[in-house]
């Protein structure tokens, strides 16, 4: 069997890095052809659902789960993104306000466990993704407001109950002993993050979840979804429950659409880099890393010493997919400049993988894990980004819901039982949400464009401050 690929534009490897790492035949899984009766029906390969497939099948061994995948495991959000894997939740700082001091400490210790509960599975399935807690790095270099806005976040974490042990500031002086980067003024540092290989995790997932028991179809997509019923082309599926894991491609599924935007993410990795860079860097224990900007970067050292680096990207008029992400000369040194800032050493480094990714969006940034019950639907998303662990998370409540059971899981304030599809807040429509997207994210291009030139006036700074602040908060 030859290598699949999506378009003739792009063949499987070409996706990311990290698909391009990958040292086993990209080949597709045979497609449904034949009408299936399952107990659990889920439409797509990607984290979200194969974690609730492994959580479901593991605590009932008999249920009968089908997954069905567009393309085959990975090719989506989870062969594509950052590799953080982070014990948090997007917005968790709302979710929690309205919880009793006890309380929230408990949600706090259930995310930050996400990692190590991740790495038992690991061990346990001998899945070999380059995991590595190191921690995470959240660095003031750029301009000193990043120091001061750090330093803001830093205390509102301490009032909603976090502590030094999971959240602390580190001087330039002690970022230096971790991390090396120009003109630090400082950083936060967390010990509740790892970096992964993120292709490795879930096309070792898709392989641990089959064994199980669990059937995979790639190369099948969802045509047309109703409760207990999936239309393939070639084939339909009965079932008693319908998880639609499918996030950044809510916009396939509707009405899942109104509920998720597609906004882009774009990588790029550096060439193989010498040790002696490294030494000038650092990063030895695989630490993930941001610079404290509303540009949402991130990056870390992978295991065969790259450089992978990201930003935020964009979102396309109608929520329409982004399918090229051939990165054009603007997009890449975009990211060469952000991180050559950082690293002055690297600003002429050879780049070899330029990438991007289709992540889901949720109206006021609130991740949600939904259980319908009366028309027999589970689903989880609105990650924001941050789903690499969050939807390890997701995969254990869908199965917590699905089979019924009343635990820490399903006590949490994302957590949405025997609520219909329509009580997920919806995005407006067009033309507001592109305008009102667009809007916000040049307010932080205007920022930080304003904030890392040191001549800019001290009222212009205040101002592109003052305007991002609003814009930021018009988005909750």
């Amino acid at each position: 069997m030859t290598d699949v690929e999506p378009n003739p534009m792009q063949p499987l490897r070409t996706l990311s890095l990290w698909m391009d790492q990958l040292d086993e035949p990209l080949c597709a899984r045979p497609a449904l052809r034949n009408d299936l009766d399952v107990d659990v029906c889920i439409i797509g390969a990607g984290y979200t659902g194969l974690w609730t497939a492994y959580y479901l099948k593991r605590q009932a061994p008999q249920l009968n789960i089908a997954v069905i995948e567009a393309q085959i495991a990975g090719f989506g959000a989870s062969g594509r993104n950052g590799g953080w894997l982070m014990g948090n939740l997007l917005g968790e700082d709302r979710l929690l306000g309205t919880l009793s001091p006890q309380q929230r400490r408990a949600s706090i210790d259930l995310l930050h466990g996400i990692p190590d509960e991740v790495h038992h599975v690991l061990q346990s399935e001998g899945i070999d993704c380059d995991y590595r807690k190191g921690g995470v790095l959240y660095c003031a270099a750029r301009y000193p407001e990043q120091e001061r806005s750090l330093r803001a976040y830093l205390d509102d974490l301490y009032r909603q109950g976090m502590t030094e042990d999971d959240y602390r500031w580190l001087s330039p002086e002690q970022l230096g002993s971790q991390l090396r980067v120009s003109n630090a003024f400082g950083a936060i540092y967390s010990p509740h993050t790892a970096t992964i290989q993120p292709a490795k995790l879930v096309r070792g997932l898709a392989r641990a979840v089959e064994a199980l028991g669990v059937s995979i179809y790639e190369n099948t997509p969802a045509i047309d979804w109703q409760p207990s019923e999936v239309r393939t082309p070639l084939a339909q599926i009965r079932c008693q429950w319908m998880v639609p894991a499918v996030e950044g491609y809510a916009a396939s599924l509707p009405p899942l659409g109104k509920h998720q935007l597609p906004v882009q993410s774009l990588l790029v990795a550096t060439e193989p880099l010498p040790e002696a860079t490294w030494e000038q860097i650092g990063l030895s224990k695989g630490q993930a890393f941001s610079e404290s900007s509303r540009q949402v970067t991130y990056g870390q050292r992978t295991a065969d010493n790259r450089l992978v680096f990201g930003a935020r990207g964009g979102y396309r008029f109608g929520g329409r997919l982004r399918e090229n992400f051939n990165l054009d000369e603007h997009e890449v040194e975009l990211r060469r400049y952000l991180f050559g800032e950082l690293f002055p050493q690297l600003k002429q480094v050879r780049i070899t993988h330029t990438w991007g990714g289709n992540l889901g969006m949720a109206r006021r940034f609130r991740p949600h894990m939904l259980c319908d019950r009366q028309r027999g639907i589970a689903l989880a998303g609105g990650y924001g980004g941050e789903g690499v662990g969050a939807t390890n998370l997701g995969g254990r409540t869908l199965a917590a819901l699905i089979l019924n059971q009343h635990n820490e899981l399903t006590a949490q304030p994302w957590v949405l039982d025997n609520r219909p599809l329509s009580s997920l807040a919806s995005w407006p429509p067009e033309p507001c949400r592109w305008l009102g997207y667009n809007a916000i994210i040049q307010s932080f291009v205007h920022e930080d464009r304003t904030l890392a030139n040191p001549a800019s006036a001290p009222w212009r700074r205040r101002l592109a401050i003052s305007v991002a602040d609003f814009m930021e908060g018009f988005m909750h």
